[in-house]
């Protein structure tokens, strides 16, 4: 999809050398298949003030055991805040953020936490328990001890539930793909099915499901308010299936369609209110001040969980890391006289692990009305490098860039191409990526506004969400590089006459 540059105008008189016009011709017409735009030396300048050293010192202070994991409306995170408003302070950015105070950095809004203090499962006298033989990945609680009648639905596809009555009751299923699931809990919901007990009949995939998120579910959720409208819905493995229908899951998969049982359940949250912070410097631009380029990160993380710090160094110190590094490059520019043409806000948000909840605050609150808003450009997870790209570290997969502006993906690849020559990924950009990334981090709530977006991604690894997720397995070179590409095209969309156009 790159866009074709209009030919050279080379200025010769072809009469004087007509024998060399198809060379000449040809020679241009491949130099505009490469760039659009030919370098311009004060990008490269400031570009290079991107360094693997400044990374390296800023996320050795946000991926630190001091900062605890910087959970949301946790002390880390508070520590954190501070840490970034008095950078962007002291590098002499603006304090947008209209506050009783005066002009801050910070943009303050309030949450609720729930933490499940009971919750389980009951048959006859035999008692089952959250965590430990099933896991509760709801968010909302019961009204004390709730009797429910739960039908078995095979996979669950829509040829199964056409021929059962599931309106008010719990619905058993297995989930054979995880593509499928969404589908498949549309489909129940349209059915006005009460809940939902996925079932993983894989019992390496259950062991690793609850170890990957029961400690994470430990740690309680978060909202803006609780209610008790969602569904709820629960994980279950072979073994669990069997004493709630006291039949193997095989024996029910081949003959037990429509097979029902009756359990209780109980689960009972305790709410209390936490605060939280997103934090935003502001460099006003000299020619277009009102039209915003944003650029974002989020700095939060998930904390202590079992007793050990989750330092988050890829997810996200990664990307709020850049963050400064293009703050400062961006006013360091301006100080010597380049200030951009568009104003630039430097974003960095919390709550993006609780569900995305800062950038939702900041895209119903703006600062700068979204109207204005030019393009979100959001860096989430760029320090690593993934199984596909060991052999080429110098990768990364860009999400969401044609999604509303081919324009905005154009400018992309050909930034790309003048300046950083990374390999560009669009592997989770299909419409039909089963990992659903476009959804998962906070450019998605600039996008569903009809603001262009780019969101930069190393892909996971190991240590994603766990306690390994440190410093010393960074790669900074590789990190440096990309905040480059994002410097060039950020530079280019601040720097161009017009702002991007919607497709």
């Amino acid at each position: 999809m790159v866009l074709q540059q209009l030919a050279l105008d080379l200025n010769f008189d072809y009469n004087h050398i007509f024998m060399f016009k198809k060379f000449f011709l040809v020679g241009a017409l491949v130099m505009c298949s490469l760039t659009i735009f030919s370098q311009d030396k004060k990008a490269i300048k400031y570009a290079e003030t991107i360094t693997q050293k400044d990374l390296k010192a800023h996320l050795s202070i946000l991926a630190s055991d001091s900062l605890e994991g910087r959970e949301t409306g946790m002390k880390g995170q508070k520590m954190a805040a501070e840490y970034i408003a008095n950078y962007y302070e002291s590098i002499g950015l603006e304090a947008p953020v209209e506050s009783p105070e005066g002009k801050s950095y910070m943009q303050s809004f309030d949450l609720q936490m729930g933490t499940y203090s009971q919750v389980y499962l009951q048959k006859d006298e035999e008692r089952k328990e959250n965590f430990s033989d099933f896991l509760y990945y709801s968010s909302n609680e019961t009204y004390g001890e709730e009797y429910i009648e739960v039908v078995f639905a095979g996979y669950g596809d829509s040829t199964t539930l056409a021929g059962l009555d599931i309106e008010g009751k719990f619905v058993a299923f297995v989930n054979k793909e995880w593509t499928n699931f969404r589908n498949n809990l549309a489909a129940m919901k349209k059915a006005k099915a009460k809940g939902y007990f996925l079932i993983l009949e894989d019992q390496f995939r259950f062991d690793f499901v609850m170890k990957r998120y029961g400690g994470y579910q430990k740690g309680g959720k978060m909202k803006f308010e609780f209610d008790q409208k969602g569904s709820k819905i629960l994980l279950v493995g072979s073994e669990m299936t069997e004493w709630m229908f006291d039949k193997p899951l095989e024996e029910l998969k081949a003959s037990g369609i429509g097979a029902n049982t009756e359990i209780l359940i109980n689960a009972d949250m305790l709410i209390k209110s936490v605060s939280s912070e997103n934090v935003m410097g502001f460099l006003r631009g000299s020619k277009y001040p009102d039209e915003v380029l944003v650029i974002s990160a989020h700095y939060d993380h998930i904390g202590i969980i079992d007793g050990e710090i989750n330092n988050g160094a890829d997810d996200d110190g990664s990307g709020t890391s850049t963050v400064l590094e293009l703050a400062e490059a961006f006013t360091t520019a301006a100080k010597n006289g380049y200030r951009p043409k568009r104003s630039i806000l430097f974003l960095t948000v919390s709550g993006e692990e609780k569900g995305l909840l800062g950038s939702e605050y900041y895209t119903k609150n703006p600062t700068f009305p979204l109207k204005n808003t030019v393009a979100n450009l959001n860096i989430d997870m760029i320090g690593r490098v993934d199984d596909k790209h060991m052999k080429n570290p110098d990768y990364i997969y860009l999400i969401g860039s044609d999604k509303l502006s081919t324009e905005l993906h154009e400018l992309s690849e050909k930034a790309n191409n003048t300046y950083t020559n990374l390999e560009l990924d669009y592997t989770y950009n299909a419409d039909d990526d089963p990992n659903r990334y476009y959804y998962r981090s906070d450019h998605y709530n600039f996008a569903k506004n009809g603001i262009p977006v780019i969101f930069y991604f190393n892909g996971t690894h190991a240590d994603y969400h766990k306690p390994t997720d440190t410093i010393e397995k960074i790669n900074f070179d590789k990190m440096s590089k990309i905040g480059k590409l994002v410097f060039y095209t950020s530079w280019e969309i601040a720097n161009r006459k017009e702002r991007i156009k919607l497709d």
